[in-house]
């Protein structure tokens, strides 16, 4: 067998694969399938010589060893995938101090091992048992939303009569857009016999969800008992059960479930098509998955609205963003109206919400990073995290907490950047068993009815006096001491 010096590597290389086992002679046929230029380094003579006979540069080294760089290419691209964990260290480490410009990719032998190497300088470490269990998740996540999209057509193809589709109270972008594609779904899946109604509660406050409304023409009714009597099936969108952030009663026959949030506390009707996925960011997300997965034509008002709701919903893909998100997002964005995306995003304020934002910033208080801001009575509780969202840049803030009463309840909305705090999980163990509470790790809401309460007419005076005690619950399960306060001027 030649040795290495019989052989003169080129000067450069986009990539050298070091190690030449099953999983490095895999990465090889994937960069050749590009056409791109690979140098093999092994130190198994027989395997270098098959390399060779197939038109490979290949070279024997023991990757391990002090002089293991001499004469070779400078690699753009450096594969380190040798079996042994000591050897595959001593190979980045040897990389990395020669070529540090290089992208270093390693195998790593067992979970400790990849820390090592990517303390080493590797850009990344690869554990393949890892690697192999999360495409097989992945696969198998994809065939059950595949699935779930042929189930709920076939499911609307059958139907007859009036489908109702009910958002959560004070609908957000989100909950509207999975409505209107819903609705979509299912005069395609049923053109002449299944009609759709779209309803809802409380009010469409926020200046953006009005325009988003108004905008897109889109047709909402305000949710009635007598309007459930008058539908044959019903629907949830971005809402997990009956009675979870809708008055729809417990016990209400409910035909689909279609939400993003998880939760415990209100059961599922038996029967119930159940979509629920908490991992991904938006639920505008899934259901742009059912049109793409049933290859229906989506027209300009609908990609314009489930773009635009994930987009809120993930705080434009800055806030539990997944790549799933950003694939629909991706997917949707040539359909889309982008005139009337611009109108949606440029809204004006409205007087109370400026009105609320001052009080928020005038009552601020802040304790060991904690903001607590007391914004009084409002009829328009969408402005409650509009005040959130710019509390919490604040310099020394990490929770924010804005909260307010309206004619029917307390009301709390809270943004959070503390890694070590989940937001959502918190207000739901603080307030969960008074009212409706949770969220995401950095995002989450309250709403506390006043029950016999709501009849009193100071609701400002009300809140002064009740909120307190409701909040020492959280101050308590988070820790807070009740002193050091830094009082807004």
């Amino acid at each position: 067998m030649p040795d290495a010096a019989a052989f003169v590597p080129p000067q450069e290389s986009g990539y050298v694969i070091f190690g030449c086992g099953t999983t490095g002679y895999n990465i090889i046929l994937e960069l050749t399938k590009e056409n791109e230029h690979v140098v093999v380094i092994d130190k198994d003579e027989q395997r270098v010589r098959s390399l060779r006979d197939q038109k490979y540069d290949a070279y024997v080294r023991d990757v391990a060893a002090p002089d293991m760089l001499v004469g070779l290419p400078e690699p753009r691209i450096a594969f380190v995938m040798t079996g042994d964990a000591d050897a595959n260290l001593a190979a980045v480490i040897a990389i990395r101090k020669r070529y540090p410009s290089a992208h270093v990719i390693a195998r790593a032998v067992d979970p400790v091992s990849g820390g090592k190497l990517t303390a080493a300088g590797a850009e990344l470490a690869l554990y393949p048992q890892e690697l192999v269990a999360k495409v097989a998740i992945h696969q198998v996540k994809k065939q059950t939303a595949s699935r779930l999209s042929q189930k709920i057509f076939s499911l609307l193809a059958g139907w007859e009569g009036t489908l109702g589709i009910i958002t959560h109270k004070n609908p957000d972008p989100d909950a509207i857009a999975s409505a209107m594609a819903l609705s979509a779904i299912a005069k395609h899946a049923s053109p002449r016999n299944l009609t759709t109604r779209i309803f809802y509660e409380g009010n469409i406050g926020h200046q953006e969800n009005r325009t988003f409304v108004n905008l897109l023409d889109i047709k909402m009714e305000h949710l009635t008992p007598d309007a459930i009597a008058k539908c044959n099936y019903l629907a949830l969108v971005d809402t997990p059960a009956p009675g979870a952030n809708n008055d729809v009663p417990q016990g209400t026959k409910i035909a689909i479930i279609i939400d993003h949030h998880k939760d415990t506390k209100h059961p599922i009707p038996a029967g119930t098509f159940t979509d629920i996925r908490p991992g991904l960011g938006a639920t505008a997300s899934i259901l742009t998955q059912y049109l793409q997965e049933l290859d229906i034509p989506v027209d300009k008002r609908v990609a314009t609205a489930l773009l635009y709701g994930i987009r809120a919903d993930t705080k434009d893909f800055r806030r539990n963003t997944t790549p799933q998100d950003l694939n629909y997002a991706g997917f949707l964005l040539p359909l889309t109206d982008s005139d009337l995306l611009d109108k949606i995003m440029s809204p004006s304020l409205s007087q109370e919400t400026i009105d609320v934002l001052g009080k928020a910033i005038q009552n601020r208080e802040i304790v060991s990073g904690y903001l607590f801001s007391n914004v009084g009575y409002v009829m328009n509780r969408d402005a409650l995290p509009q005040a959130a969202d710019l509390l919490i840049t604040l310099e020394g803030v990490n929770t924010a907490l804005v909260y307010g009463i309206t004619d029917t309840a307390i009301v709390v909305s809270a943004r959070n950047r503390d890694i070590r705090l989940h937001i959502g999980n918190a207000l739901a163990e603080a307030f969960g068993d008074i009212g409706d509470a949770g969220g995401h790790p950095n995002m989450a809401a309250a709403t506390l009815p006043l029950h016999y309460f709501a009849r009193v007419e100071q609701k400002a005076e009300l809140l002064n006096i009740t909120i307190a005690p409701i909040l020492q619950k959280f101050r308590n399960l988070v820790g807070i001491e009740n002193e050091g306060k830094k009082n807004g001027p």
